[in-house]
């Protein structure tokens, strides 16, 4: 999956070395990874790769199956952000998470980056046979509702939880 300057691409022992310097930068600032498939929680990349393997073939019995994927600046081959695409949702993440989750390096914002990374992924849920992608983000983040919106994005409703947070759910139609 490539555009000019951005590829998708499975996570390789190929990626460690700058895998974990984009975890370190995300640690350093954000704290948590959006769409990283838990690479935050993983100080060992190869136990990080054997835990996507078995979220990917459906091994875990509370997740759903679950690619997740670099995105890969084809100049300089420098991870500007991960996507994570479900395959199906549970109940869980029809109302929070929705079928892509996705997060961009923070020194790499604000450069287009995300709107790539979602229609790459959006064909990925082509080739999986989506027909309508759920995709959901706090009402806060405007950023990210842009970059739904910007993907075909519908707002279907907002779902406010028990702490007082605001999720907007969008389904964007996948044309099969």
């Amino acid at each position: 999956m490539i555009t000019d300057d951005l590829t998708l691409a499975a996570p390789t022992i190929e990626h460690k070395q700058e895998a974990m310097q984009f975890r370190r930068e995300f640690l350093e600032s954000a704290g948590r990874i959006d769409g990283g498939q838990g690479l935050h929680n993983f100080e060992i990349y190869e136990d990080w790769l054997g835990y996507t393997e078995k979220v990917r073939n459906g091994e875990f019995t509370d997740f759903v199956k679950s690619t997740v994927y670099f995105a890969v600046n084809n100049k300089n081959n420098r991870i500007v952000g991960m996507v994570d695409i479900r395959h199906s949702l549970n109940d869980a993440l029809l109302i929070r998470g929705g079928h892509i989750g996705y997060g961009v390096r923070p020194s790499e914002r604000k450069k287009g980056y995300a709107s790539k990374m979602l229609a790459l992924a959006l064909d990925e849920c082509r080739r999986l046979g989506i027909a309508k992608a759920l995709l959901t983000c706090d009402k806060d983040n405007i950023a990210s509702a842009r970059v739904i919106q910007k993907n075909g994005g519908v707002l279907e409703n907002e779902f406010t939880d028990d702490a007082g947070e605001i999720t907007q759910r969008y389904w964007i139609d996948v044309v099969i």
